[in-house]
């Protein structure tokens, strides 16, 4: 993650939700919101009921690589915050359906 810095703050992640315009998939919906800076600030938020936490960080992990993947052609300056939905079955999606759905909410939010 070369422009991305990650959000761990409640008060960050609360800001984004709130004031952020969002957008809803399948399996995440994702909030975006500017933050004037000259780099990208990501937070990922999976729940508790996704299932136990092996399952919630290999959630994580996939949606962190593909993110990364897709990181050099994203535009910069945004608060980014991904969330896994709570009733998208984890066993029934694979890295590419990920992929596929993070490119997707992207070019609809003007990020791509």
């Amino acid at each position: 993650m070369k422009k991305t810095v990650m959000i761990k703050k409640n008060y960050e992640f609360r800001a984004v939700l709130k004031k952020g315009k969002n957008c809803k998939g399948n399996l995440i919906n994702i909030f975006i919101k500017k933050n004037n800076e000259n780099i990208n600030k990501l937070g990922i938020a999976v729940s508790k009921k996704a299932g136990n936490s092996v399952k919630r960080n290999k959630i994580k992990r996939l949606i962190r690589e593909n993110y990364r993947l897709l990181e050099e052609n994203l535009k910069i300056g945004n608060n980014i915050i991904i969330l896994w939905k709570k009733q998208a079955d984890f066993e029934k999606f694979n890295f590419y359906d990920i992929k596929k759905e993070l490119e997707n909410l992207f070019k609809k939010l003007n990020l791509l």
